[in-house]
């Protein structure tokens, strides 16, 4: 690092400088994409334990998509835009698709992803409050998936939205759960109807004694609140079954199927099947 050394200021090195310069031009073309409505769901299929063959529910993961039609990696802007505006626009078009995907198919279950901070957002809360108003089976077949770090950094925002949104029939999801600090007086407060167990504890679960333990004490806790599990990245056969017979309520992982822009529903030979 070069050092200034009249006034103390200190520059970055030229890969820092060109980091921050990508960062900048991925946020502008975000952007771009997001004032276009540039942006489909890519369909992940969450399996019953008990039936792996059959699919309970999708989640519907948000793509953006730039001027050339490529997908921006999500790892590349989401970290930088969940804390701004961009972030609330990002939710309003993924909530979007997957009222209009719910609306098209009077048989799909779908998960959608939200930060808490959105709740606040009046164009979020119009797209939600329409899309369920028209069509009743629209909201019980919705599911909001919260990520834990936001649902309990706002927890006087969070309670009483679930309360209101469930008593029309959505249910929540907590989302990535045992990857942050989790306050369980929260945890019991808010009362989810489903726990999604955080990928790090189910990677290699078949042959890594501490996931196995953390994972287990996960369930325990989700079962205790009467909280639905699903286990996030399982990835190969010997973790889908020592999943299985953990007890584990649903699987999702690339095992079972990677997440597809065409919807697995309307092409049936597509749909990961395993025996």
């Amino acid at each position: 690092m070069t050092e200034h050394m009249e006034s103390g200021q200190e520059f970055g090195s030229p890969l820092e400088f060109a980091i921050d310069h990508q960062s900048r031009m991925t946020m502008a073309t975000v952007r771009r994409a997001v004032a276009r409505g540039d942006a489909v769901l890519a369909y992940q299929p969450i399996v019953r334990s008990d039936q792996p063959q059959q699919t309970a529910f999708h989640e519907g993961l948000v793509r953006i998509i730039d001027e050339t039609g490529r997908i921006v990696p999500l790892r590349d802007f989401m970290g930088l835009a969940e804390t701004t505006e961009l972030g609330r626009q990002i939710d309003c078009i993924s909530l979007g698709l997957g009222l209009e995907a719910l609306g098209q198919d009077p048989s799909l279950r779908l998960s959608i992803n939200m930060s808490a901070r959105s709740i606040g957002y009046p164009q979020w809360l119009r797209t939600l409050r329409t899309g369920i108003a028209g069509d009743v089976s629209i909201a019980e077949r919705l599911i909001l998936e919260i990520t834990e770090s936001s649902a309990m950094g706002m927890p006087e925002i969070v309670g009483p939205f679930m309360q209101e949104l469930q008593a029309q029939g959505v249910s929540f999801a907590l989302d990535d759960f045992g990857a942050g600090y989790t306050s369980f007086r929260y945890l019991r407060d808010f009362c989810f109807d489903m726990i999604k167990i955080d990928g790090q504890f189910i990677r290699e679960i078949a042959s890594q004694r501490d996931n196995q333990v953390l994972a287990r004490a996960l369930q325990s806790i989700a079962h205790h609140f009467d909280m639905f599990t699903v286990a996030e990245s399982v990835e190969t056969a010997e973790d889908a079954a020592f999943l299985i017979g953990m007890g584990v309520d649903c699987l999702q992982g690339y095992y079972f199927g990677a997440p597809t822009i065409v919807p697995p529903w309307r092409s049936p030979n597509s749909s990961a099947k395993r025996g």
